[in-house]
């Protein structure tokens, strides 16, 4: 990483809502909750991962499966794989696993390799006491085309980091899939270090859980790249989803476009997307847009929903960002419902419409049959007993 900030002239630059990184743990104070990058997170439901909990629980386990070719192995602490991204702690969570966690693995694609189905990798929970930690790097050589899904299940708490590089000319596609159980805490990060001409898809669907938060952020080696990030989220009663996104362009000619879609249900459902874009001096020519959009099914839902753009040169091709939270359509439902079809129904076409485009973009089609069947699941909790009353887009 020195040695592509040191080619591309890369200043350093304080972002309130990207702190300064450190792989000492001390250096990351125990955050109290009024920290802009903390406020909207219950800490307290977090069972002390943000703290000095131990991380030495061993209830998390991995299975691979994949084409031939690909290489999965275990890593020690100190391989030079690990932090290959150019990641760097930003906060105590993340400095603590990059020391303490017990399972570190990497998953390597050829160069020029070119997978006939995707690399699967499913994380299974146990027991959420006590807490784990893991740490993978995912790798996709030059010229390579592959597709990895990250599929996390079970009961746990658990904090991870996980590393994607991005090989020049490669075009690779992560799914993060969280369809835990009810009772387990994930807190995740994220980075991904994409090179020149290449291109990268980031997908981050997050279904179960007491209480996710992912952290993802990307940059880029070289000029050329470009950054894809979707993301779908569905929280129930009592679920905290938090989603924090941070693209920094740090190369000429470079493009992201980052689009998150997530709909609420049931008493204290809370969701919260940060997105935020730097445009460093040396960005020259990128081109970036971000967005955001909630549905609220039921009353007593909490959507926050905050881009932000950080501009250091203004010789781009464009930048953007767009954020809206609102109820049903009541339009939408009358069109339907003036055709002859229930009012349940109704509600049900106008919820999945609101995803499958999402859906589509995805491109994996092992998955999209599979989404689409959770949403259909997710709304047959409580969504048809109690619609949301209506409100305006914000």
């Amino acid at each position: 990483m020195t040695a592509v900030a040191d080619a591309l002239e890369i200043e350093r630059v304080e972002s309130h809502l990207h702190p300064e990184g450190s792989f000492e743990v001390d250096d990351h104070a125990v955050p109290t909750g009024r920290e802009e990058i903390w406020r909207f997170t219950p800490l307290k439901r977090l069972r002390g991962l943000h703290a000095d909990a131990a991380l030495d629980g061993s209830a998390v386990g991995a299975e691979y499966d994949g084409p031939e070719g690909v290489v999965v192995e275990k890593l020690d602490a100190g391989n030079p794989a690990l932090g290959s991204s150019g990641f760097v702690p930003t906060d105590r969570i993340a400095a603590r696993v990059w020391h303490e966690a017990r399972q570190r693995y990497a998953v390597t694609i050829p160069a020029e390799a070119e997978l006939d189905r995707p690399v699967v990798v499913t994380v299974t929970g146990t027991d959420t006491e006590p807490a784990s930690a893991t740490h993978a790097v995912i790798n996709a050589g030059a010229h390579s085309r592959a597709t990895v899904v990250l599929r996390f299940v079970g009961s746990a708490t658990l904090a991870d980091i996980v590393e994607v590089v991005v090989g020049d000319g490669a075009e690779l596609t992560v799914v993060s899939l969280d369809d835990w159980g009810d009772d387990a805490v994930h807190v995740g990060h994220r980075h991904a270090m994409v090179g020149r001409d290449a291109r990268f898809k980031h997908v981050d669907v997050s279904f179960g859980g007491e209480v996710v938060r992912h952290d993802t952020t990307a940059e880029f080696a070289g000029p050329g790249g470009d950054i894809e990030m979707l993301g779908l989220y569905f929280a129930d009663a009592g679920q905290h989803i938090e989603h924090r996104l941070f693209v920094d362009h740090t190369a000429p000619k470079t493009k992201s476009r980052v689009t998150y879609k997530g709909a609420l249900q049931g008493g204290g459902a809370h969701t919260v997307w940060i997105g935020n874009v730097l445009i460093r001096k040396v960005a020259e020519g990128i081109d970036t847009y971000e967005e955001n959009r909630n549905l609220v099914l039921t009353d007593g839902c909490q959507a926050d929903s905050v881009p932000n753009l950080e501009i250091e040169t203004g010789e781009i091709l464009g930048a953007g960002h767009a954020s809206a939270t609102g109820r049903f359509d009541d339009e939408q439902l009358f069109y339907l419902r003036s055709r002859g079809i229930a009012e349940d129904e109704a509600r049900r076409l106008v919820v999945h419409g609101f995803f499958n485009d999402l859906i589509r973009r995805i491109a994996v089609p092992e998955l999209e049959e599979q989404l689409a069947a959770t949403v259909e699941a997710e709304l047959a909790k409580n969504v048809l007993a109690t619609p949301a009353s209506r409100g305006d887009e914000s």
